[in-house]
């Protein structure tokens, strides 16, 4: 994908906004993540890995919830000959934003100004607490390398 980017599509679907209805205007983003690789000839390992180690720092409760484990993920491929492959992959995914309210409420200035702030995923055991970098290997072939970032908080 780094030499042929074009072979990669990403699309969102199912999005929702989930309000709680109260006094705060705070939300979840609830959406599909699609992924589509074309012409990948590689090992699916090279994609599946990385993606599973960015789920731990991101998404961790896909990997803690049994239920979530077993729906969120999810792929298909379709051969197109017997070394390439078109992968699609789909991912359930949320995002917490948190809206309050301006610095003042009660002023006139900012009664409809609001500060809006994508929350950071909790820490959890496991989670990437400093930068590492990935490889994953096929007997004696590297198929891919990822660096990660420490999770933010």
């Amino acid at each position: 994908m780094q030499n042929d980017p074009d072979k990669l599509s990403i699309f969102i679907t199912n999005g929702k906004i989930v309000g709680a209805g109260a006094a705060s205007l705070s939300f979840v983003y609830r959406y599909t993540l699609k992924l589509v690789v074309l012409d990948y000839s590689s090992h699916a390992d090279a994609i599946m890995v990385p993606m599973l180690a960015w789920l731990r720092t991101e998404q961790v409760e896909i990997l803690e919830n049994p239920d979530l484990r077993e729906r969120s993920f999810r792929f298909e491929a379709e051969y197109l000959n017997k070394e390439t492959i078109d992968l699609s992959i789909e991912l359930d995914l949320t995002e917490r934003v948190i809206v309050s309210p301006g610095a003042d409420p009660d002023s006139p200035e900012t009664t409809r100004r609001y500060n809006v702030k994508h929350a950071a995923e909790p820490p959890h055991v496991g989670v990437v607490q400093r930068a590492e970098r990935i490889e994953v290997w096929f007997g004696d072939q590297r198929l891919a390398a990822w660096d990660f970032e420490p999770a933010k908080n």
